[in-house]
Order: C-alpha cells, then sequence, then structure tokens
C-alpha cells in the first residue's frame, strides 16, 4: 500500500471508506510468524513458530502464560503482544484478588477487546477511535479453561473478537487453507466454527 493523506491517524477515513492505519495492522499480523489454537471440550493447544529475523539474532518469545488457566500466542509485532499479555495478566490477577476466583476466558478477551474506561486505553477497540492513538499490530490467540469448558479466541487488532473451534494467524493463514481444512475435516470440525 502507498501512503497518503488518509494514512496520517486512526480516525481519519478514506473517500473509498478504508481506515489505512487499522490495515495496516492487519497486515501486520499477515507478516508476523504463524500461529495455531486448537480446542476440544477440555483441552486448549497454542503452538507458535519461533524463527529469528536474521542469523545474529534469536528468535523472540510468541507464546505467554497470562494465569494458570489462560495462555496467549502472538503474531505480528512482539513488542505490542508483549504489552497486551502484560495487561491481560494484570487483569486477571485483579479479578483473582477481587472476586477470590478465576477469570473466565471470555469476559478477559471482552476486556481486551473493548472496555474503554482505563485510564490508559490498552484496549483494541479504543485505539481504534483515538486519534493519537494507533491499533496494536498484533494478533491475538486466547485460550484457556474455565468453569463452562475450554475456549479458544481471536482477538483482530481492528477490536473484534471471535471464537473458534480451530484457527490460525500469521503468514500460513493463506498458504496452507486447503490443507487445514482437509485436517479439521479429518478432525471432524464442523466448518462453521472455523
Amino acid at each position: 500500500m502507498f501512503r497518503n493523506q488518509y494514512d496520517t491517524d486512526v480516525t481519519t477515513w478514506s473517500p473509498t471508506g478504508r481506515l489505512f492505519q487499522v490495515e495496516y495492522a492487519m497486515e501486520a499480523v499477515k507478516q508476523g510468524s504463524a500461529a495455531i489454537g486448537l480446542r476440544s471440550r477440555s483441552h486448549v493447544v497454542l503452538a507458535c513458530v519461533n524463527k529469528a529475523q536474521s542469523e545474529l539474532s534469536s528468535h523472540q518469545k510468541k507464546i505467554f502464560k497470562v494465569d494458570d488457566h489462560i495462555g496467549v500466542a502472538i503474531a505480528g509485532l512482539t513488542a505490542d503482544g508483549r504489552v497486551l499479555s502484560r495487561y491481560m495478566r494484570s487483569e486477571a490477577i485483579n479479578h483473582s484478588f477481587t472476586y477470590e476466583s478465576p477469570l473466565p476466558v471470555g469476559r478477559l478477551v471482552v476486556h481486551l477487546a473493548d472496555k474503554g474506561s482505563n485510564i490508559f486505553f490498552f484496549c483494541s477497540q479504543v485505539c481504534t477511535q483515538r486519534s493519537w492513538k494507533r491499533p496494536y499490530g498484533v494478533g491475538l490467540l486466547v485460550g484457556g479453561l474455565d468453569e463452562s469448558g475450554a475456549h479458544l479466541y481471536y482477538n483482530c487488532p481492528s477490536g473484534n473478537y471471535f471464537e473458534y473451534q480451530a484457527f490460525t494467524i500469521g503468514p500460513v493463514l493463506k498458504l496452507q487453507r486447503p490443507t487445514w481444512n482437509a485436517g479439521l475435516r479429518a478432525l471432524r470440525i464442523p466448518q462453521e466454527k472455523i
């Protein structure tokens, strides 16, 4: 994409109705390393490709522990992923301290996606509505277990979140889609859940 007068901040819409800053953040997720998440009734598996950017650098951590029952895998800008995982960790600790129970996975994802009352504006949705902010250039696969079972959520830079049984983020999404769908059919996972 070429830079123009409509990509200087996140609240400026182009004449075609596009927010270029959000599209750039979504592109950062596609340029990141691959991450995959699978869930069953009682388990969630998160996996990432850890690769170094060059021979002289080491790989960066792509899977983070949020709480004893929640983990997150990232694709995109690693620094943004670390900031958001730290925020999720503090939310989980605050909930455990206040309510003396573990934070439900769905509630954490909702807080991450659209919480606007936080003074630091860490959430994804608010970052797409403030001219002085930028959307986080990271996609998050949040997996965990709570009283209602196993959950796997995808939180994208636009502030949307979706629950899946299986999902991939990063460059593997386009390249391996036919193989991915064939494997899911073999596992008997309904296509509408993908």
